[in-house]
């Protein structure tokens, strides 16, 4: 795909012929758009458990008139809108709430509470704003319905499951979203930001997304009494020299100019003062862009880990385990950098460059990114929905004071400006992208 200077040109004659209506549009569907989110909000379910939350998006997406299949990897819903001869321009959301009793203490504030896999209650809330995800993708989708004479192409919405434990892009791409339906030409996404004031956009062309690995370390040792500790071989001294001895991959083996985050994020071991243990576990987390770099780092934890427990004397029947969640690995998210600009010029043209900022890549992951990691090697861009309050952002910007982040039980997005933006910005990003020849 090559965006060429009269390309852009093309585009910047649709998005401001669209420009008046498009921002006078959305204004009209914001009640309809208001009422969806608060659904969506106070209705949250689990990864793997949105069912109802699929069937409303379907029935959403079936009323506009979108040719509409239902759980493609799960509870995967793809809609379908052909206009002519064009190309297919592919819109995700992600429809997964997160394990958390939420405490905003708004009157429209989630009250779900259910049991998780373990057999605990658990709270539910949407806390990393999906639930502005999918309001967004459905308020496009009325926009480019009530344009649909500005454009000809595909349309295909994607609600997918999923996304905050990684399975949800991997399970709908391995049920055949390339190969039952149409191939698209162009992959977009948006994701609320807690950072950044409602109303704006910004956008980091090239890695965006990190790798994400989560590793199990079992550190296995010879118990014994905590009198006689000469006498055993203490895993609990082992795990402590392995957690600082993982801090000098980043340091001293990784290239200082590659990012790279090893983070231990859990040590349990013991069970009694006095005695010592037969094991230790570690949990982990692993952060980094370049795929190489997240080979190195786990080739190196285990290279370090058998070091530790060689040096203390175990043999090798007793080195310990490191364990990677395969199933949980998410890819970085790399936004095509041609993708990125043009998109980022279309939704400046429509809600103003002075709203629209370059964004720095973040180590959090989103499996987003394996979109554009098939053999397809489709041009993907995510880009950022400011969720902040105005006034909420100038005080904390004024005082010092941290944001509630995402994944907060005091996260409330400023909803009806975030929702408005995302699909002003969405929408005329689409249209520019079916204007390509």
């Amino acid at each position: 795909m090559r965006f060429s200077t009269l390309a852009l040109s093309l585009m910047a004659t649709l998005s401001w012929h669209a420009h008046a209506s498009l921002k006078q549009q959305v204004a009209e569907a914001m009640p309809t758009l208001e009422s969806l989110y608060l659904h969506l909000h106070q209705h949250p379910e689990l990864s793997y458990k949105e069912e109802k939350t699929a069937h409303r998006l379907a029935k959403e997406m079936r009323a506009l008139g979108f040719d509409v299949t239902e759980n493609i990897g799960g509870f995967g819903v793809v809609g379908l809108l052909r206009n002519g001869e064009g190309p297919a321009v592919m819109i995700r959301a992600d429809t997964d709430a997160l394990p958390i009793v939420e405490e905003t203490g708004k009157a429209y504030a989630s009250k779900i509470k259910v049991k998780d896999e373990a057999g605990q209650t658990v709270g539910v809330m949407h806390g990393c704003g999906h639930d502005i995800h999918m309001t967004s993708l459905i308020g496009t989708a009325q926009q480019l319905m009530l344009n649909r004479d500005k454009w000809q192409g595909t349309l295909m919405l994607v609600a997918q499951p999923a996304e905050e434990v990684g399975g949800g892009a991997k399970a709908m791409l391995k049920a055949g979203l390339y190969d039952d339906f149409p191939t698209p030409d162009h992959v977009l996404a948006l994701h609320v930001s807690a950072s950044l004031a409602a109303g704006k956009v910004a956008i980091a062309p090239g890695y965006a997304l990190a790798n994400v690995d989560s590793v199990d370390i079992i550190v296995k040792g010879k118990g014994g009494h905590g009198a006689y500790p000469h006498t055993t071989v203490d895993p609990i001294v082992l795990a402590s020299r392995i957690v600082l001895g993982l801090q000098t991959i980043t340091s001293r083996e990784v290239s200082p100019l590659e990012p790279s985050v090893i983070t231990v994020g859990s040590i349990h071991g013991g069970a009694k003062h006095n005695i010592i243990s037969n094991e230790v576990k570690l949990q982990l987390t692993l952060r980094s862009y370049n795929p190489d770099v997240r080979n190195q780092q786990i080739a190196a934890i285990k290279r370090l880990t058998a070091g530790v427990a060689h040096s203390a004397g175990l043999t090798d029947e007793l080195l310990p385990e490191v364990i990677v969640h395969d199933s949980e690995s998410i890819p970085s998210t790399y936004n095509n950098p041609e993708l990125a600009k043009f998109v980022t010029v279309a939704i400046k043209q429509e809600i103003g460059a002075e709203n629209v900022d370059l964004s720095q890549p973040v180590m959090a992951g989103e499996d987003f990114g394996l979109f554009g990691r098939t053999d397809e090697n489709i041009p993907i861009t995510i880009f950022w929905l400011g969720g902040v309050n105005q006034a909420v952002f100038d005080a904390a910007q004024k005082s010092g004071e941290p944001l509630p982040s995402l994944h907060s039980s005091k996260f409330a997005p400023d909803y009806p400006i975030a929702i408005a933006t995302g699909v002003r910005a969405m929408t005329n990003s689409a249209l520019a992208l079916f204007s390509q020849k």
